[in-house]
C-alpha cells in the first residue's frame, strides 16, 4: 500500500520537529457542536500538529459530518478520524485510522469492523494510516466497547511483544492507549517503562494516548520515548483552549530537538 499524503506530512514533521502532538476531538463530549469546531481550531492556533476526530460511541452521522466539515473549513492541517466503530466516517476528513484493536478479545475489532468499512472507506478516497492499537489498563470506555483483554500496567513486555507483532504484520503506527478519564479510575497514562519497552522494540513511529493532563506528564511520556502524543481532556476541558496548547506545544517542541540532537 502506497504512503499517501498525511502519512507522508507526519513523516515530515517528525523529522523535522521530532515530536508531534495529535488534539483528539470527541464532539460528543461538548455542549453543541460548534463548540468542538471552536476547539480544535483553538488546539491549531496554540501549537497542535494535526486533528483527530471520533470516538468510542455516537461519532457518526450528520453530527461527525458537520463537526468535519467545520473543522476542515477553518484549519489547514490534516483532519484524521479516530474511528469507534464502521459509522465514523465522513467524506470530510483527509485520512482514517485503520486500526486494528491488537488486544480485543473479540475478532470483530480485529479484522471483521474493518472488513466492513473497506469498501466504502475506499469509494470516499479516504487515505489510509495502517494502525496497530493497543490498550492499556484501565481501558476506559474503549476499553469496555472494544472487549479488551487489558495489557496489565506493571507488564511493559506485553505491550512491547504486542507493539512488535503489530509492526510485522504491516502496521506503520503504533498506538497504546489507557482510554478516557484514567485519572477518575485512579491511574494514570501509559507508565513510562512501558513506553520505553514499546519504543526499543519497534522501528515505526509511536503514539502514545490517555491521561497526558499537564507538561510534566507529557514530557514525561516523551522522554520515556513516544514519537507523538493524542491530547484529549486535558485540552477540552480546558478554560482556554489555545493556552492550553501553547503550553504542551512548548513541551513538544523542546523534548523534540532533544530527540532530533540525539
Amino acid at each position: 500500500m502506497k504512503v499517501g499524503k498525511t502519512e507522508k506530512y507526519i513523516y515530515e514533521r517528525l523529522e523535522e520537529k521530532g515530536a508531534m502532538m495529535f488534539m483528539l476531538v470527541d464532539p460528543v463530549d461538548y455542549k453543541e457542536p460548534d463548540d468542538a469546531i471552536k476547539t480544535a481550531v483553538a488546539s491549531i492556533e496554540g501549537g497542535a500538529d494535526m486533528i483527530l476526530l471520533g470516538g468510542s460511541i455516537g461519532a457518526q452521522g450528520e453530527l461527525l459530518d458537520y463537526v468535519a466539515k467545520g473543522i476542515k473549513d477553518k484549519v489547514n492541517v490534516p483532519l484524521i478520524l479516530f474511528p469507534g466503530n464502521i459509522a465514523t466516517i465522513t467524506r470530510y476528513a483527509d485520512a482514517i485510522y485503520f486500526m486494528s484493536l491488537l488486544n480485543a478479545r473479540n475478532p470483530y475489532w480485529i479484522i471483521q469492523a474493518q472488513m466492513l468499512a473497506a469498501p466504502i472507506i475506499k469509494y470516499l478516497k479516504l487515505e489510509t494510516l495502517p494502525v496497530g492499537y493497543i490498550v492499556v489498563a484501565p481501558g476506559g470506555t474503549v476499553g469496555w466497547v472494544g472487549d479488551v483483554n487489558l495489557v496489565p500496567r506493571e507488564k511493559p513486555k506485553i505491550a512491547a511483544a504486542l507493539a512488535e507483532a503489530g509492526e510485522m504484520l504491516g502496521n506503520r503506527f503504533i498506538v497504546t492507549d489507557v482510554g478516557s478519564n484514567p485519572a477518575l479510575q485512579h491511574s494514570g497514562p501509559v507508565p513510562p517503562e512501558m513506553i520505553k519497552a514499546v519504543r526499543e522494540t519497534i522501528s515505526v513511529p509511536y503514539i502514545v494516548a490517555g491521561g497526558i493532563t499537564n507538561e510534566e506528564l507529557l514530557r514525561q511520556t516523551l522522554e520515556a520515548g513516544a514519537d507523538i502524543v493524542q491530547i484529549g481532556t486535558a485540552i477540552e476541558q480546558s478554560d482556554d483552549a489555545r493556552r492550553k496548547t501553547e503550553l504542551f506545544a512548548k513541551v513538544i517542541k523542546e523534548e523534540g530537538l532533544k530527540k532530533i540532537k540525539s
